[in-house]
């Protein structure tokens, strides 16, 4: 089996922006429309082939830093929660909920400092199951905070647990999530119940945080994104997550190749070659 044609084409984080729903394109357009090629998760258009729809996701296939991935706890830089100024504005009267018809994310201003360097907010969005894995184990969901700083992108990632007898519900995001069945197709969007997000900022704060340089999770997959995935999960609710579930059913990338390595599809190209 002969392997698959690249192209070898650079494109600028600015333009990958685009793809992660930053303020540089309209808010109601989904990332369907931004995204290099009618990307999905089943099938032809699933992430197995993302680098064959456009020759702008080329690195999603040969890149070496790409995520997602799986922290094992001892090879990953940890941080200490503490020393991140995460703030995000409280919104009394809602935000905008939007589903992309790939993911559904909120709109809301805020901020995060660390490494000298303050990055303002964009969105954030939902994924289920979890795209990362932490020692292995992966979540019933995670949520990315994706920020911006010029061209730079940086995510501040949550694991997302469901939360038994004794477990705190995380108010934050729970609330985020509380109308989700009225949007249950791409290009739908409402207003989400009040958001105060004391909570989730007290929560990074009492957490270690993994450090490791990626890429966007969709395509075109550029790299050198700072994700930061914070080490405790937080909870919500049972019937929170299986509303959310319904409506975005499954978005999450396959596990790449530890930082550095030889992605995996590029591996498989070779052995392939081989037959």
């Amino acid at each position: 089996m002969k392997s698959l044609a690249i192209f070898a084409v650079s494109v600028s984080l600015a333009s990958a922006m685009c793809h992660y729903g930053t303020n540089l394109m309209p808010r109601d357009v989904g990332l369907e429309r931004r995204a290099d090629g009618d990307f999905g998760y089943d099938e032809l258009h699933s992430a197995l082939g993302w680098h064959g729809l456009s020759p702008n996701n080329t690195i999603c296939a040969v890149g070496k830093n790409q995520s997602p991935v799986n922290i094992k706890t001892d090879e990953y830089e940890v941080v200490d929660g503490a020393s991140y100024k995460f703030d995000i504005v409280n919104y009394p009267h809602g935000a905008e909920f939007l589903n992309t018809g790939h993911n559904v994310q909120v709109f809301a201003n805020g901020s995060a400092e660390f490494d000298g360097t303050k990055y303002s907010l964009a969105q954030y969005h939902f994924h289920t199951p979890s795209e990362h894995r932490i020692g292995d184990e992966y979540y019933p969901s995670e949520v990315h905070f994706v920020f911006q700083n010029g061209n730079d992108l940086a995510v501040i990632g949550f694991m997302i647990e469901l939360a038994g007898w004794g477990d705190r519900i995380n108010w934050p995001i729970s609330k985020s999530l509380a109308k989700v069945l009225q949007i249950p197709s791409g290009g739908n969007k409402v207003t989400t119940a009040a958001l105060h997000f004391g909570a989730l900022e007290h929560h990074i704060r009492k957490s270690d945080v993994y450090r490791y340089s990626g890429s966007l999770t969709t395509p075109p997959c550029d790299e050198g994104v700072k994700f930061n995935v914070v080490a405790n999960p937080i909870y919500i609710d049972v019937k929170t997550f299986r509303n959310t579930k319904k409506v975005i059913k499954f978005n999450s990338r396959y596990t790449q190749n530890a930082p550095g390595e030889v992605n995996l599809l590029d591996h498989a190209r070779i052995v392939l070659d081989k037959l």
